[in-house]
């Protein structure tokens, strides 16, 4: 039987006890070798701008790892060097016990100080002389990142097997991190990109043209009509003209808010021209004055909101206080919600 199963399989059908075990090349039926621990991976930051985010961009970036040292192989001395630790057995930890109270005891796990965990000592006069028995030397890599249009903040750039080097172990990755540095003129918010532009009261009733430079270098030229007027603090976009998607390939949106600056008081001086500026812009609304001794006239002043109603409300009762008023015999009871305007 073993004959007639050697000629169909080519090889003794007793491998192993198993009359299959020259079909798989090996008499072993458990599996291979096993797998070795990997290491650690290590993250970099890497800064770049906007515009490298936008156009895409190659960038150098040295790192500083350990790898084997090629001297001794990873073995720390010379062959036969090595001896079990005497303080750990070999274990390469230590069992340490430490009193924490009146009759308690605890016992607690930590490396081995003599052999940092290795198991194993080398005299120093066998150490080798390049790594000094460390069995890794540093050395410095440059990697090269490519950074892919469309590129977000907080992205990653993986190179397997880059990390620190270590005997019996799988090296780790190194994990290249995108930093986006601030722009000073566009911010991103996910595929589409915003920007601020001030404009003044002519250029928002009359039109205007604007010249953008975008991120790749372009001249964008944007012509706006003076039968469209664009009130502050309104959003206008420009259709494709943001950040492309690295997945779907589409493309975002370039957003600008407006800011109209309005003419300053001393520039409108003139009754003339203010008369003038009036014939020019549509009619008032109407508003019919009341008369007679319920009806007070008053004066509007600045309003700066930098200080908070509870503030003011606490500044108020002060001076009141030290001004040694009753406000209750005055009525003064401050309404609660009510801010009130204070001249600087």
């Amino acid at each position: 039987m073993a004959d007639i199963l050697g000629q169909f399989f080519g090889g003794d059908s007793s491998f192993g006890g198993h009359p299959f075990g020259g079909l798989f090349g090996h008499s072993n039926m458990g599996g291979g070798r096993p797998r070795r621990r990997k290491g650690d991976d290590i993250a970099h930051p890497l800064k770049v701008t906007l515009e490298q985010l936008y156009k895409g961009d190659t960038s150098a970036l040295e790192i500083s790892r350990k790898v084997i040292c090629s001297t001794c192989n990873g073995v720390g001395g010379r062959e036969g060097a090595k001896q079990t630790c005497t303080s750990c057995r070999g274990q390469g930890i230590q069992i340490v016990t430490r009193q924490i109270g009146p009759n308690m005891m605890q016992r607690m796990q930590q490396v081995c100080k003599d052999c940092s965990g290795e198991g194993e000592i080398i005299n120093e006069r066998d150490r080798c002389k390049n790594c000094h028995g460390k069995k890794t030397v540093d050395q410095k890599k440059k990697l090269e990142i490519v950074i892919s249009p469309g590129s977000k903040h907080e992205q990653q750039v993986r190179f397997p097997g880059e990390s620190d080097q270590a005997p019996n172990m799988e090296p780790g990755d190194v994990i290249i991190v995108l930093q986006q540095e601030p722009h000073a003129v566009f911010q991103r918010n996910g595929d589409n990109l915003i920007m601020k532009h001030k404009i003044n009261l002519v250029e928002s009733l009359c039109g205007f043209k604007l010249v953008l430079t975008h991120l790749d270098g372009r001249k964008i030229i944007l012509k706006h009509p003076p039968n469209d007027p664009i009130a502050p603090e309104t959003y206008r976009c420009l259709k494709g003209q943001g950040m492309i998607n690295m997945r779907t390939h589409d493309t975002g949106d370039l957003i600008i808010q407006f800011d109209v600056e309005f003419p300053s008081e001393k520039s409108l001086t003139d009754p003339q021209v203010l008369k003038h500026l009036e014939s020019l812009l549509p009619k008032r609304s109407h508003v019919d004055i009341p008369q007679g001794e319920h009806v007070e006239e008053v004066h509007m002043i600045d309003f700066h909101t930098t200080k908070s109603a509870h503030d003011d409300r606490r500044g108020n009762r002060r001076e009141a206080y030290e001004a040694g008023g009753d406000s209750d015999d005055e009525g003064g009871h401050a309404q609660p919600g009510v801010q009130a305007c204070r001249s600087q």
